[in-house]
């Protein structure tokens, strides 16, 4: 008695093998436009925290794509506490098509403010007072960070940084080493700023900013030709309305011409529309932003 035999390579198998492998085949092709179609429609881009030279471990940082043109980059900097993605949820949310957002978090350290505390902070702080101390390293580790989230934008793009509270703060220490052509260590700054927010924030080294500024004629100059808003509310129990005012003043007494001062009646330690709305009417003015394309 004879068999015959059939390999598993042909005969009754072989048109299954084919269906097989053709099904995968539209899976993986599936996938791949699928992936393709989800990276355009979202627009927040999240990049893994990094340790900067100056040894401060700063948390994700997070990238709201421009859904028009790319004109202007800005840093966003969030509050004491808070971090990258909440700033980035709010940014995505304002009508500014032409602007791409970068939205890091950082560092987490104590506070002294908070009795030690530990939570994130771009540099340490205590009492907001006229005769507090400026933590001069932690203000140079963030701007510095800062300035290297910018670095890499097409020179064709305009730069900018803002922030609200602490974040208020550190954009402002970086709208004076702008000016100063170098941080408070000396050491160069690299980024040619184009625009300055300061939500419900202050300004470090007001003190002895007006003589370093008049001491250098491309300081006078820089700090002249800088776009600046601070807003702040009259009823703010975080950050006093007061440290909003005297900083406003000190940037202008130290040659900052552009910049202007917004109160606003009756508003605590938080944000409003209305305020927005002035922020990104002003940014649209001051960068030159088209319409959405």
């Amino acid at each position: 008695m004879s068999y015959s035999h059939q390999s598993m390579g042909s005969g009754l198998f072989s048109p299954f093998l084919i269906i097989v492998h053709v099904i995968c085949f539209l899976e993986i092709l599936v996938m791949l436009l699928m992936i393709k179609f989800i990276s355009k429609i979202i627009s927040i881009e999240i990049i893994l925290g990094s340790r900067n030279a100056r040894g401060y471990e700063f948390g994700r940082t997070y990238v709201v794509r421009p859904k028009g043109k790319h004109q202007a980059t800005l840093v966003w900097l969030h509050g004491l506490g808070d971090n990258g993605s909440s700033s980035s949820q709010l940014m995505e949310s304002l009508h500014l098509p032409n602007i791409k957002w970068i939205c890091p978090t950082a560092p987490t350290r104590p506070v002294s403010s908070l009795g030690g505390y530990t939570c994130t902070a771009w540099f340490d702080v205590g009492e907001i007072s006229e005769d507090s101390h400026d933590d001069l390293e932690g203000l140079d580790a963030s701007a510095s960070h800062i300035a290297n989230l910018l670095s890499s934008e097409p020179a064709d793009v305009k730069v900018g940084i803002g922030g609200f509270s602490m974040g208020g703060a550190i954009s402002l220490y970086s709208a004076t080493c702008y000016a100063l052509g170098r941080y408070g260590t000396g050491h160069t700054y690299p980024i040619n700023l184009r625009a300055v927010v300061g939500l419900s924030g202050w300004l470090p080294g007001w003190k002895s900013l007006r003589n370093k500024i008049e001491c250098s004629y491309e300081a006078a100059r820089r700090a002249a030709s800088l776009p600046i808003i601070l807003t702040h509310g009259t009823a703010d129990d975080l950050v006093p309305y007061r440290f909003g005012e005297k900083s406003a003043q000190s940037l202008g007494m130290a040659g900052f011409r552009q910049a202007v001062f917004k109160p606003y009646e009756g508003l605590g330690h938080y944000t409003v529309p209305k305020e927005l709305d002035e922020v990104v009417q002003w940014l649209t003015t001051r960068l030159g932003l088209e319409g959405s394309r």
